[in-house]
């Protein structure tokens, strides 16, 4: 049986919008014969792979000119939505300051601009050889330097994207890597914090990662090859006369991506290992390549710490289980290795930093995030192996019903305390500050929003951080929380309620769906509803605060967020399960989410839409043509659409490395599997479709903006011409993969979605 021997099938009804007069643009076709293991088919719009052909920048422009006539009419609705949520975000936006060394270093968004400033000031509270440096530089405390400015970059190339940013060790230097096209054709600047100067002697393109030696001077970097693989590693030493660059390592292997970055404390890099204090000294191998096997390394006085998979031979764990092993620095066989924190019952170990005084680790318990710390050094027997419970954790305090934990940068290896994000569907961004000598916490900076109040009612409304409020570690008490004040949040669960779902998928696993919906606004089995899925890569699918979210709870929209396997889960299998020949899994779990919504009343039957970005849109796209009548529109935003025929192509950028996740086409196993759900290959011929919002970018090195035209074209030549009607293309015929503008640009984007949505599920587009 295949995918589509199961199509959800039932009678749509007519499109409630307004067509525009002309019809839709209608593209060239030219003969083109794909084959592979023995099957040929023809792609009628493969010429559109070639994005120096005249003809498809003439189509894609033709197709933006019809989508402005489509959305014409929601002009005024847009201008609302605009409106709105520009009013939410407050005049002034700033990160607190972060203390790294002698400096304050933070972020903020100057009035009426787009971009973030990134400044530091030196601190007021010095000692040792703070002090000695800061009697040279006397009269700087609190003068605003700064680093770096988005905003002039924008200004000056119409378009700016940040990659990568490191100060150096010694806080003279600033490199970062530049895109000015949208190509992410990353560009390396080093920049002179004392001058001010960018160095005027590099020119390297195609960088991904830094990382700087101890000596301030010495800069790894890693380039890309012609299909944006990072490869290399290459060396850059400032000195006073020129920038001399030579090559550190190169992997040969085309399905080896390069990564660089140092330790905590500063003393190694890591591509293999790297001395950083005698980088001459060359490479060191941590161990021999496995598949499937990952090695993060941190180092503290003499042992590299190991957040590994690699299988145990004297321990049962589930297959891809991380745990923590050790090793001294002067021998890393594996032979050697010290496994010392294993994970416990119901918990896996996801990430750890590593302090002075203290080992953090990020943790999941039945899809819940716990993060807690150990006091360093670890003191066990080299045979003892333990549980994370074994060595006395303080698991930090975080709020109930928390969907996401982001770590900030916490740069400062010899700091005690440890700085997050925390946020939910229903709670601003919230940075908290852990210290993790004394036990306590505090509640730094939380998202302001403007003019909630009202009718959604809890704007004004506290709670309490106490015990009763906490997430439960293990056992349902926080025993080691110490709280020596009130702290308080904002929250708006008053007003909208946010509910956590376990649908059944189509062989009985357990699909987490999160349901977000206005307690005034929504109507059981009557409002319009929005499903979400990415499904890739094992991301895990982002459900934080959005306060642009709140123009459609307050129209009484549900949003809810379906975490399909192939994304991020309790451990690595939940990705195993939705990648390769199981990505299957990922559409049935996706439309069955969907059809919970339907059936359990949160959603009309008629007005579930779906979103997906990048590799979301491959998901949203297999789900539409497995169940066109389940869904009534669809935003598909730079989506992965035409995913046999890029595969096919190993000369495309990523193709290589996409194998992994996908499955390699030229496996004849895997080209059937892949054929069976891909979007563009599946679409159902004469009949309805929904409508579709569909965006892309001209200079998308990721996704090729022939996979979004290819797709919307042979939806309209295969499919009900009244339904294809609302197909539309919006193309950016300058940007990326990640588009451009700030956070005004942001929500321009967001109130031209929701308008589309709204106007084509016939719900009123008047401003009320």
């Amino acid at each position: 049986m295949t995918l589509y021997d199961k199509k959800i099938l039932g009678k749509r009804k007519p499109s409630p919008f307004s067509a525009p007069r002309d019809a839709p643009p209608v593209p060239k076709k030219v003969p083109f014969t794909v084959s592979a293991h023995g099957t040929s088919w023809q792609d009628p719009y493969h010429w559109m792979s070639n994005t120096a052909d005249p003809d498809l920048s003439a189509y894609l422009r033709h197709e933006n000119s019809y989508a402005e006539a489509f959305m014409a009419d929601t002009l005024n609705l847009q201008r609302t939505l605009f409106s709105e949520m520009n009013s939410r975000m407050p005049t002034n936006i700033s990160t607190p300051t972060e203390r790294w060394g002698p400096w304050l270093y933070y972020q903020y968004i100057p009035e009426g601009k787009e971009y973030p400033v990134l400044c530091r000031k030196l601190a007021t509270q010095t000692n040792g050889w703070a002090k000695s440096f800061l009697n040279n530089v006397i009269g700087e405390f609190g003068r605003e330097k700064v680093l770096l400015d988005w905003n002039e970059i924008a200004e000056e190339y119409g378009y700016v994207h940040v990659g990568t940013c490191r100060v150096s060790p010694d806080h003279n230097f600033l490199a970062y890597t530049l895109d000015i096209t949208g190509s992410e054709r990353f560009m390396l600047q080093i920049k002179d914090l004392h001058s001010g100067c960018i160095l005027p002697d590099l020119r390297v393109d195609g960088v991904v990662s830094l990382a700087w030696a101890q000596d301030g001077c010495t800069l790894f970097y890693t380039t890309t090859d012609e299909n944006q693989r990072p490869y290399r590693v290459q060396c850059i030493k400032l000195g006073s006369d020129a920038v001399n660059d030579v090559p550190v390592f190169t992997e040969s292997d085309p399905s080896f991506c390069v990564d660089i970055t140092s330790t905590k404390d500063g003393k190694f890099i890591t591509v293999f290992v790297i001395n950083a204090t005698n980088p001459e000294e060359g490479l060191r191998r941590m161990n021999k390549r496995v598949p499937g096997v990952q090695y993060f390394l941190e180092h503290h006085h003499g042992f590299f710490y190991i957040l590994t998979n690699a299988p145990l031979t004297d321990k049962e764990l589930s297959v891809g289980d991380y745990y923590l092993a050790r090793c001294q620095v002067d021998d890393v066989q594996l032979a050697n290795w010290q496994n010392i924190i294993l994970p416990g019952e119901d918990i896996s170990i996801q990430d750890m930093d590593i302090f002075h005084g203290h080992l953090v680790l990020f943790l999941n318990s039945k899809g819940c995030s716990m993060i807690c710390s150990i006091n360093m050094p670890i003191d066990v027997n080299y045979k003892q192996q333990m549980e994370i419970g074994d060595l006395s954790p303080w698991f930090f305090p975080l709020p109930s019903g928390l969907c996401k934990v982001v770590p900030c940068s916490n740069h400062d290896f010899m700091n005690f305390v440890y700085r997050v994000v925390v946020s939910s569907p229903v709670m601003p961004d919230m940075i908290i500050d852990y210290d993790m000598r004394q036990r306590v916490f505090s509640i730094v900076q939380q998202e302001e929003v403007l003019g909630v109040f009202g009718n959604s009612g809890s704007f004004s409304q506290t709670h309490d951080l106490n015990t009763n409020k906490l997430l439960d570690a293990q056992n349902g008490e926080n025993k080691h929380a110490q709280i020596t004040e009130v702290q308080r949040w904002k929250d708006f669960s008053d007003a909208y309620c946010c509910e956590r779902k376990e649908v059944i998928s189509h062989d009985g696993v357990e699909v987490p769906l999160t349901i977000l919906y206005s307690r005034e606004a929504w109507k059981k089995g009557l409002s319009p509803g929005l499903l979400q899925g990415y499904g890739a890569y094992g991301e895990v699918l982002d459900k934080a605060w959005c306060s642009d979210r709140l123009s459609l709870l307050d129209r009484g929209w549900v949003v809810a967020f379906a975490d399909v396997r192939g994304g991020g889960g309790p451990d690595s299998s939940w990705h195993k399960c939705g990648s390769g020949l199981n990505k299957l899994n990922s559409i049935y779990d996706f439309v069955l989410c969907g059809k919970y919504l339907v059936n359990e009343g949160y959603v009309h039957e008629d007005q579930l839409g779906a979103i997906g970005f990048s590799a979301g849109g491959l998901l949203v796209g297999a789900a539409i043509n497995m169940c066109p009548d389940m869904f009534r529109a669809a935003i598909l935003k730079v989506p992965f659409l035409d995913i046999c025929n890029t595969l096919l192509d190993p000369n495309l950028p990523l193709t290589l490395l996409d194998y992994e996740e996908f499955g390699n086409p030229r496996v004849q196993s895997q080209f059937e599997s892949i054929l069976s759900y891909s979007p563009y290959d599946n679409i159902s011929q004469g009949s309805c479709h929904p409508s579709v919002l569909v965006t892309a970018s001209f200079y998308d090195s990721r996704v090729g903006v022939w996979e979004a035209a290819k797709w919307v074209a042979k939806v309209r030549d295969s499919t009900c011409s009244s339904c294809s009607s609302g197909v539309i293309l919006k193309t950016n015929m300058n940007g990326g993969h990640f588009g451009e503008g700030g956070r005004h640009g942001h929500c321009e984007e967001t109130a031209y979605e929701y308008a589309f949505l709204m106007k084509v599920m016939g719900i009123s587009c008047d401003t009320t």
